[in-house]
């Protein structure tokens, strides 16, 4: 385990220094060498049940660590970047939930995620703690069924006292979430099939990712518990954790390639803090200007899509229609969040453009 001296450094600098959000440790996501990356690492109940703990960032990280290893080999068309798995971007994003704070209990009731209680700890309250479950969870046992990690494995997630709104088991998230764990499902029988398909390398990378943000973004759906914790945020970070959410639709829609590299890329310019009352990009002072860029972008997201009634995502979904157009769609939404000069008013002149193409 990581000295706690260290961690509060790590910890520390994220939430003082007016720069881009820590994303990467070495070149690799947050506390990465802390995680284990052999199933048996983790615990074991009596019976031989592996038993994690994902209300533990380490515990959750190691989740991601395991599947990557699991799925690598069958990563091929993701190409030959040993980072290239799409599972890469999913660290990046919880080692930024960890470093902004974001993970740590909101109600104020508990020490949970702070440097004063249990730094590793992932509050039951947090909402970015609860829609993240699902998708580590999810992704995590179904890969377990499908015999990714190996045979004869029982995998049973470890439940706080008290607590009842998350599934624990396969049987138990197929019971409650079955749409979520049926796409999980595909995209690992997907990931088998395209071993043996005769399509080429970049159709079989665009089916894939196809799979997998379906799989991602039903997890994120999975379940009403979350959205009530967001009462517990201040009106900013409310708007901000919305509209982050709708961002996913649209990395979902384009098929987005989150390698490691990228997915860092993307995730820097994030505000390192959860936002207070009173916060407005881009003239937040203890914040970077990329980070003010980056939450004046979600906040014109969430404004247009007001605006507009919902009708820049749905025209954004049809858009979306061939390979060539999710590449460009990509490529637009990293323009979107990373350049500065690329205006919001050039992103609508060209999705609708881009229409005439389908």
């Amino acid at each position: 385990m990581l000295r706690p001296s260290a961690l509060c450094l790590l910890l520390a600098c994220a939430a003082s220094l007016a720069t881009a959000a820590v994303v990467l440790e070495n070149g690799t996501p947050i506390l990465w060498a802390q995680t284990v990356d052999q199933l048996t690492g983790l615990p074991i109940q009596d019976g031989g049940v592996v038993s994690p703990n994902p209300w533990d960032y380490l515990h959750r990280m190691s989740l991601y660590r395991l599947l990557i290893s699991a799925t690598n080999p069958y990563m091929g068309s993701m190409g030959t970047d040993a980072t290239a798995n799409p599972v890469w971007g999913l660290t990046v994003q919880l080692g930024w939930f960890l470093t902004s704070g974001r993970f740590a209990d909101p109600t104020g009731t508990t020490t949970c995620g702070l440097q004063t209680g249990d730094p590793m700890c992932i509050s039951t309250e947090s909402f970015s703690g609860c829609i993240t479950y699902f998708v580590s969870v999810m992704s995590f046992l179904s890969a377990t069924k499908q015999g990714l990690l190996g045979e004869g494995f029982q995998v049973q997630m470890q439940v706080p006292a008290g607590v009842t709104d998350y599934c624990a088991t396969y049987d138990d998230c197929s019971t409650r979430h079955p749409d979520a764990m049926t796409k999980w499902d595909a995209f690992y029988q997907g990931l088998k099939d395209s071993a043996a398909s005769p399509l080429p390398e970049e159709d079989k990378k665009d089916i894939i990712l196809g799979l997998y943000w379906a799989a991602q973004t039903a997890s994120m759906q999975a379940s009403p518990v979350c959205n009530a914790k967001l009462s517990s945020y201040s009106g900013p970070e409310t708007t901000f954790i919305k509209s982050w959410l709708s961002s996913a639709e649209y990395a979902a829609a384009a098929h987005t390639h989150f390698t490691l590299k990228k997915a860092g890329m993307i995730a820097a310019p994030l505000p390192g803090r959860v936002l207070r009352e009173g916060d407005q990009a881009p003239n937040i002072a203890d914040l970077s200007a990329e980070e003010n860029h980056s939450v004046s972008v979600f906040s014109w997201m969430a404004n247009i899509n007001t605006l507009m009634g919902g009708l820049v995502p749905r025209t954004w979904r049809t858009v979306m229609c061939s390979v060539s157009n999710r590449q460009r769609g990509s490529a637009m939404m990293e323009s979107l969040m990373l350049d500065p000069t690329f205006a919001t008013s050039k992103f609508l002149t060209i999705i609708y453009g881009m229409t005439t193409g389908c």
